[in-house]
């Protein structure tokens, strides 16, 4: 067999190991598993009334599978089938292709990550399978180039990766690394172009990010929805965090305001406080009460405080949160499985979703339970992936290489955006982080030319 047909019959296997682990994905999830954010995600959909501060497009792109098949099913293929469809067309990228690929491709679809996460119905999901598609369009652009064929491409990756920073609002870090990929693509034709194509591929698909999120928006909101929510929970907990870390902090700003409150909050803080998540400033009703009754001003101001005159105390903090986003060190308290349907009843009686456990949930989360503790559970174990192959694919630096590679480096940007932005460690929150190195590895093995030297 010669070595083209040998390349050609390792794609099509490559193809169909993914397309099977489609199809196994799908068996095993439908009609999809659903936490508390999810089913409100969807009543947000359904009622066009915004639920929660989250952003308002996931529950708009909910909203549009939901019109055509009322529930998650025909949203749950149709994502999975985008994360399966670009990992497919990796051997368009190359010239060859091999069979090692191929067993690779078997693992990857067996890890829970891949065969489990896909069925479930999170905007963290969605945002990873938009940027996956949108870095492979912009590989695929970047081999069309010299033949002025990329502006299908081009569009499709400005779609995906829009509508994945409009998803989650730190995606814009993967559209400055798409940039920064596009830049070089339009090497040929020397800074000048180099410089207009990345910032304007930035500027473009930030507007239409926006415009996406403008048109996701609900005309109406609940009563008890307060503006910059988001926010004011970040602060919160940013305060809280560094009174636990420094118990001699002074909560100058606050005091100002409400000397009690701050003296509640210096008192009660450090016992109340969790580096593995926020909401244990909820559990006490008292506290509760205490912050959010602040004045928003008197927040704000303590929490620019803390930061310019407190570096210690809020770095101490913001890494032992980001700890255990990373390292997740006790991975039963960071949700790492969402398996059935989990909801108001209220609101699942209103959608009529079936919330009842079914025989093949408690089988997924066994089968999820065997990788606890495993480097495939492990986002420290990505990143040094993901890391590498960043590495090896700029020194290579072959056409579309440089793509996937600003994909990985992408990917490890935005887990340390969370440096400043975390408030629990679910490990849903770095799965662009996982899948981003799978795809990586998968692209390198597919084919390792260009690192050899050639025999003299």
């Amino acid at each position: 067999m010669s070595q083209d047909a040998d390349d050609r019959l390792a794609a099509k296997a490559y193809c169909g190991v993914l397309v099977a682990g489609l199809l196994l994905s799908l068996a095993a999830n439908l009609p999809g598993h659903m936490s508390v954010d999810s089913v409100i995600a969807l009543e947000q959909a359904r009622t066009g009334v915004r639920q929660t501060w989250a952003p308002a497009a996931f529950s708009w792109v909910l909203g549009l599978f939901d019109g055509r098949l009322p529930g998650a099913a025909l949203y749950v293929a149709a994502s999975s089938a985008m994360l399966f469809g670009a990992l497919m067309s990796l051997p368009a990228l190359r010239r060859r292709s091999s069979w090692a690929a191929v067993g690779l491709a078997v693992l990857v679809v067996l890890t829970p990550q891949a065969l489990i996460y896909q069925g479930i119905v999170w905007r963290d999901v969605l945002f990873a399978n938009l940027t996956l598609a949108g870095f492979v369009l912009l590989a695929r652009a970047d081999l069309l180039w010299a033949e002025r064929r990329a502006w299908g491409s081009l569009a499709g990756a400005a779609f995906c990766l829009a509508l994945g920073a409009a998803v989650r609002q730190n995606g814009v870090v993967l559209v400055l690394a798409a940039a920064v990929a596009l830049a070089w693509s339009a090497r040929g034709g020397g800074r000048r172009a180099m410089l207009g194509w990345g910032v304007g591929g930035f500027v473009l698909t930030s507007a239409l990010a926006l415009a996406l999120t403008g048109l996701a928006k609900p005309a109406q909101s609940v009563p008890h929805l307060r503006p910059g929510a988001e926010a004011l929970i970040l602060q919160h907990y940013d305060i809280v965090g560094a009174v636990a870390h420094d118990p001699g902090l002074p909560l100058t700003e606050i005091a100002r305001a409400n000397p009690a409150a701050a003296a509640r909050i210096a008192a009660q803080g450090p016992r109340i406080y969790s580096a593995s998540r926020v909401d244990t400033l909820d559990l006490d009703p008292e506290f509760r009460r205490t912050l959010w009754k602040l004045p928003d001003a008197a927040v704000g101001a303590q929490w620019r405080d803390l930061i310019l005159h407190h570096p210690g105390a809020y770095l101490a903090h913001r890494l032992d949160v980001f700890g255990w986003l990373l390292l997740t060190p006790d991975l039963s308290r960071c949700l790492p499985v969402q398996v059935g349907v989990v909801g108001p009843p209220d609101m699942l009686e209103e959608l009529e979703i079936d919330s009842a456990p079914q025989p093949k949930d408690a089988a997924l989360r066994s089968y999820a339970a065997m990788f606890y503790g495993t480097p495939v559970y492990s986002h420290l174990s990505w990143a040094l992936v993901a890391a590498v192959c960043a590495v090896l694919l700029l020194i290579r630096r072959q056409r579309a290489d440089t793509t996937m590679a600003a994909l990985l480096v992408g990917a490890l940007a935005f887990t340390a955006s969370f440096l400043v932005i975390s408030v629990a460690c679910d490990y849903r929150y770095l799965y662009l982080l996982d899948l981003a190195a799978m795809t990586g590895v998968l692209y390198l093995a597919l084919d390792l030319s260009g690192f050899r030297r050639p025999r003299p």
